[in-house]
């Protein structure tokens, strides 16, 4: 597996939490502009108003920064979910599911062209999902949603359910906002990526109604 560049420390006060989402913004703004040719630290550095002594106390090169832009976007999606979750308790799973792709969505399309060159052009510098922090809980986040809406779904695998759904939405939102099919609204599109996730879901399958049995048969003549 290729080695992810990793950030030399993560920050810990308000303000340098501040500064490196500040390098991280120029960084995203440069790469989808400029591309990785075009990127560099001195410019990242510029761009953000910080010093590049600054940069390099917390990212080696810009290999690791476009690492750190993964994992940001993992944990902007992470926030959505919980946003969604924790909003309107008596909502149906369906309205879950639809304010969540809304969410997912519209976070991808604040940013096109840089989730485009993320996606494109450095897809194995992502963490695998068994070492990511923020897709350890989204898939937790989800298989509890799946658990707690239970009656309203037929899939009773709900491991492989919470897999299937995350899979659905992540390459369905992400064609939706890199490569959207001319003629359709992101209304249409949602509903679409929404009634893929809930055709695979299904309906719970009606119960057969009990048989009688010959003595209740008996006692009702």
């Amino acid at each position: 597996m290729t080695a992810i560049p990793q950030p030399r420390k993560s920050p810990r006060q308000l303000r340098s939490q501040h500064t490196v989402e500040t390098i991280l913004q120029a960084t995203a703004r440069i790469l989808a502009t400029h591309g990785y040719a075009g990127t560099n630290t001195n410019l990242i550095a510029e761009t953000a108003g910080v010093s590049v002594g600054s940069l390099y106390q917390y990212f080696p090169n810009k290999n690791a920064l476009i690492a750190a832009l993964h994992d940001r976007h993992d944990n902007q999606m992470l926030d959505v979910i919980d946003q969604v979750l924790n909003s309107n308790p008596a909502a149906t799973l369906r309205e879950r599911v639809a304010a969540i792709v809304q969410a997912m969505l519209h976070a991808h399309l604040l940013e096109p062209a840089l989730h485009r060159v993320l996606e494109r052009e450095f897809p194995l510098f992502d963490l695998p999902r068994e070492h990511s922090r923020a897709d350890q809980d989204i898939h937790r986040r989800m298989r509890h949603l799946l658990e707690f809406h239970r009656d309203e779904i037929a899939q009773q695998d709900r491991d492989l359910a919470t897999y299937v759904v995350l899979r659905i939405m992540e390459s369905l939102v992400h064609a939706a906002a890199l490569e959207p099919p001319a003629g359709f609204s992101p209304a249409q599109l949602e509903q679409a990526v929404v009634d893929a996730v809930m055709g695979y879901l299904g309906t719970p399958a009606a119960r057969p109604a009990p048989r009688r049995t010959a003595a209740k048969k008996a006692a009702r003549r």
